[in-house]
């Protein structure tokens, strides 16, 4: 099923821009409390997992949050669907990113990862790891998962790669950028920009610091260029392209792209999206939807930004609409 779907947006907060901003500057990031675990990869790196565990039988359903580029389990997102989970009875586990945990004592530093590559919006072998290791523990109890931005083209790619999983019961994707190229084009605008120096500060940051520790990834990266990048693209081509496999930009976002997966999904999924989202054009989210399989309930909203969807007659109440519209469609599909 493919639709528009209906939300209101804030009086107080009208256009896409007001609404992606806001709740990262609003928002509590310790809403629920975290188990942390640290898991070894089967390439001997470590994927810190963050548990919301309550006193639940066995059978509970648990959901997995994958966030979005830079995030980490201490989102205001991922809080936020943790914590509507949490109304509804639900386990969850909130995956970082490798190179994205936070050290809960000091949110602002991020934990060093043991290997010489760090995550891309295409790499869907941790996920499957985790979706594995998460399966194998509670065969009993259901297992959703929901990704955001960059973690929505994760695990819609991962979802496109696997079309027989039957570990993961039910999805959802909010924010995609489902044309990884035609977002980063759109985003090389002047209040695009400010979003991307936002990112690349810290991105900069770990290419440098992966490049100190690590020769054989500085060997792949043109490090002086990726310093200098202004935009996605400069610094993917420069920095996160090579030291992850790829000839180049191009061709990461090509690979990478969920859009190309999107129509092999046969997990019942939900899409979320706005149409005004300042990360990527109208014209890329419509071939999206036309390219979606029929497993994937494809909504679009009119507005609501970027991760926005902020509803609520007044500041100081305000409704995270689309982490409430998630979790209602899941209970309504998973077993």
């Amino acid at each position: 099923m493919k639709s528009e779907t209906a939300f209101v947006p804030a009086w107080w907060l009208p256009g896409a821009h007001l609404q992606t901003v806001w709740g990262r500057l609003a928002r509590g990031r310790r809403l629920v409390a975290f188990r942390r675990e640290v898991l070894e990869t089967p390439d001997g790196d470590d994927l810190v997992l963050d548990h919301l565990d309550l006193e639940r039988p066995s059978g509970t359903p648990r959901v997995l949050l994958l966030h979005g580029l830079e995030g980490s389990s201490y989102s205001v997102y991922i809080q936020g669907f943790l914590a509507q989970a949490a109304g509804r009875g639900w386990h969850g586990t909130a995956m970082n990113f490798r190179s994205c945990a936070r050290d809960p004592a000091e949110l602002s530093r991020m934990l060093p990862n043991r290997r010489p590559r760090l995550y891309h919006s295409g790499e869907t072998s941790d996920l499957d790891f985790i979706v594995r290791t998460l399966s194998a523990r509670k065969p009993e109890a259901p297992l959703c998962a929901i990704g955001v931005s960059l973690g929505g083209n994760v695990l819609l790619k991962w979802l496109g790669e696997s079309p027989g999983q039957k570990a993961v019961a039910a999805a959802a994707a909010v924010s995609t950028p489902y044309d990884l190229g035609a977002s980063g084009r759109f985003l090389e605008t002047f209040l695009g920009r400010l979003y991307v120096g936002n990112f690349l500060a810290t991105l900069k940051e770990k290419a440098v610091e992966t490049a100190r520790r690590f020769p054989e990834a500085a060997a792949k990266m043109d490090l002086s260029r990726a310093l200098y990048a202004r935009s996605f693209w400069e610094f993917d081509d420069a920095a996160n392209a090579p030291l992850h496999g790829f000839t180049g930009a191009d061709d990461y976002y090509r690979r990478a792209s969920s859009l190309g997966f999107v129509s092999r999904v046969a997990t019942p999924t939900l899409c979320l999206s706005a149409e005004d989202d300042p990360f990527l054009p109208r014209e890329a989210l419509d071939r999206a939807r036309r390219a979606a399989s029929p497993a994937i309930d494809f909504r679009v909203t009119r507005h609501g930004g970027h991760i926005g969807f902020v509803a609520g007659a007044w500041p100081w109440r305000p409704r995270h609409w689309a982490e409430e519209f998630v979790l209602e469609w899941l209970s309504g599909v998973s077993p």
